[in-house]
C-alpha cells in the first residue's frame, strides 16, 4: 500500500443523469494538492460552494449518501467516491453542475476505467491512516445490521446480505489486499425490490431510475395489470422476469448484489477522510450504518488524538537533558521552556518541562491564581520543535528557528505550579527551503492541554 498521497494525472469527465433526481448532469475530477482531501463543488451555483466528502457532513442516507455543507448538497456520491479512494485517489476537487451524480450504469465500472486510464500522481505528503488497535462495534439489532472492525495490518472487508429473499439467498462478498477492484467490485450493479418501487417513486425518488441502471428483483409472481402498470413506468413493452430478476437477463457475478453492497461500503467508508488498517465484518450493511460507524470512528479518532503517543518514564536516561539542550538551543534562562527530550525520530520529537512555583512569570501571572501564560507553552513547544528541525542541519548551533505564522491555537486546560508538561511534536510535512511545519499538543498527564500548527524557518545565526 502506497504511503504517500495520490492524486489523478489528468481530469476525467462524466456526463449522465442523477438516480433519483433525474436531473441530466455533467461532472468532471479534477486532480488537487496535497491533504485537499475529495471535495464537491457545485458549478451552477454562484460562488461555486464546496462540500467535503467527509463523514459529518453526510445528512441523507436514503437509497444513497448525501452530503451538505451551509445549504448545498450533492447525493448519491458513494459510487464515484469508492471507485477514486480504492483505486488510491487521496485528493480530487469534483466539480459538479448539479445537486446528484450521474447514476451511469448504476455501477461504478466506468468511474474505475476513467481513473485506471488517467493515472495517478505521487505527491509529497504522507497518507493518513488509522490503525485500529481494538475492537470495534455498530448493530442496528431489530434489522440485523453489524459492522464489526478488528484490528489488522492491512484494510480488508468480508460481507454478508440475508434479506430473506428466495430469489438472492445469502450472498458473501470479500475484498482483500491485492484484489482488483476494477474488475471484481466496480462492475456491480445497485440493486431495489419490485415491491420498493412505488413507495420510492412516491417518496418522490428514483426519477433516474431505470432497467439500464438498476436490478430489479422480483420475489412474487406479477399480475397482468401490474406488467402493464411497469410498461408504463419504464416506457418500455418487451419486459420479462427471468431468473427473479426485471429484464437483466444476466448478472455479471453470482453475488453481485453482495458485491455492490460491497461497493457501496467502501464508498462510504472513504468519509472518514482517512485509510483504515483493519479487518471489517459486516452483515446487511447499508448507507446510514456505514455513515454512522464513520462517524463514530472519528469521534474515537478524535479523542485517541488527544492523547499522547509517546510514554515518558523519568527513569530512563533522556536523550537530550538540559545541557544538551542548551548547546543545541540558543535560548537561556528564564527562556528556556524545556527540560528533557526524550524522544525523537525524523518527524517527531517528545519533550518535557517541569513547572514549579520558581517560574518567574508566577510572580505577575497571577499572584493570587498561578497560571502560565498561554504563549509561553506555545513557546516551549516551538522550542521542542525547533530540537527536531534543527536536527536535520550538521552544525544546529550555528542556526536558529523564526516563527513564520502560528495557527489553529487552541487551551484546553489551566497549567498551574506543579504539573509536568509534555510536548509532542509531528512534522506535518517535509523540511523546504529551510521551512518547517509542525502540528505541537501539550499535555499535562493524559489531558490535552495545548495545540498549535507552527511555521518556523531555519536561519544561520550571523557571525
Amino acid at each position: 500500500m502506497p504511503t504517500k498521497q495520490q492524486t489523478l494525472k489528468s481530469p476525467i469527465t462524466f456526463s449522465g443523469k442523477g438516480l433519483h433526481t433525474g436531473v441530466q448532469v455533467t461532472m468532471t475530477v479534477q486532480p488537487a494538492g496535497p491533504d485537499t482531501g475529495i471535495v464537491f463543488r457545485r458549478t451552477d451555483i454562484e460562488g461555486c460552494p464546496e462540500i467535503p466528502a467527509l463523514c459529518e457532513y453526510v445528512t441523507d442516507t436514503s437509497r444513497g449518501t448525501t452530503i451538505e455543507k451551509d445549504g448545498h448538497r450533492v447525493s448519491t456520491i458513494e459510487h464515484i467516491m469508492s471507485a477514486l479512494w480504492t483505486l488510491g485517489v487521496d485528493n480530487a476537487l469534483i466539480d459538479i453542475n448539479g445537486p446528484e451524480t450521474p447514476i451511469m450504469d448504476g455501477s461504478a465500472k466506468e468511474y474505475a476505467r476513467a481513473i485506471t486510464e488517467a493515472g495517478l500522481t505521487e505527491q509529497p505528503a504522507d497518507r493518513r491512516y488509522y490503525h485500529v488497535t481494538e475492537k470495534m462495534v455498530y448493530t442496528i439489532p431489530e434489522k440485523g445490521v453489524a459492522i464489526i472492525l478488528y484490528p489488522d495490518d492491512e484494510f480488508s472487508v468480508s460481507l454478508h446480505v440475508d434479506y430473506n429473499s428466495k430469489v438472492i439467498g445469502n450472498q458473501y462478498a470479500t475484498f482483500n489486499p491485492g484484489d482488483d477492484y476494477a474488475s471484481k467490485i466496480a462492475p456491480c450493479r445497485t440493486f431495489v425490490f419490485l415491491h420498493e418501487l412505488e413507495p420510492l417513486m412516491k417518496m418522490n425518488l428514483i426519477k433516474g431510475g431505470d432497467l439500464d441502471n438498476a436490478i430489479v428483483v422480483v420475489e412474487n409472481p406479477v399480475p397482468e395489470d401490474q406488467f402493464e402498470h411497469l410498461k408504463k413506468i419504464f416506457n418500455k413493452q418487451d419486459i420479462e422476469i427471468t431468473g427473479g430478476y426485471l429484464n437483466n437477463l444476466q448478472l455479471r457475478f453470482n453475488n453481485e448484489l453482495a458485491r455492490h453492497k460491497l461497493l457501496d461500503l467502501l464508498g462510504d467508508f472513504a468519509l472518514l477522510g482517512m485509510r483504515i488498517k483493519g479487518r471489517v465484518w459486516a452483515t446487511r450493511p447499508g448507507h446510514f450504518a456505514n455513515t454512522e460507524f464513520m462517524k463514530q470512528l472519528k469521534q474515537t479518532i478524535r479523542r485517541e488524538g488527544e492523547k499522547p503517543r509517546f510514554q515518558y518514564d523519568c527513569r530512563k536516561t533522556p536523550l537530550y537533558d538540559i545541557n544538551a539542550i542548551r548547546r543545541m538551543l540558543p535560548h537561556r534562562p528564564p527562556f528556556l521552556l524545556v527540560d528533557r527530550i526524550f524522544h525523537l525520530d525524523e518527524t517527531s520529537v517528545a519533550g518535557i518541562k517541569n513547572v514549579t512555583m520558581n517560574e518567574p512569570f508566577f510572580v505577575g501571572h497571577f499572584p493570587a491564581e498561578p497560571v502560565m501564560p498561554g504563549v509561553l507553552i506555545v513557546e516551549a513547544m516551538a522550542q521542542c520543535s525547533g530540537i527536531l528541525v534543527l536536527g536535520t542541519v550538521p552544525d544546529p548551533e550555528n542556526y536558529s528557528t523564526y516563527f513564520m505564522k502560528i495557527d489553529s491555537v487552541k487551551f484546553k486546560r489551566k497549567v498551574v505550579p506543579g504539573d509536568t508538561l509534555q510536548f509532542e511534536i509531528h512534522l506535518l510535512e517535509p523540511i523546504r527551503r529551510g521551512v518547517a511545519v509542525c502540528e505541537g499538543k501539550a499535555f499535562v498527564g493524559e489531558t490535552l492541554a495545548c495545540e498549535a500548527v507552527m511555521m518556523a524557518q531555519i536561519v544561520k545565526n550571523k557571525k
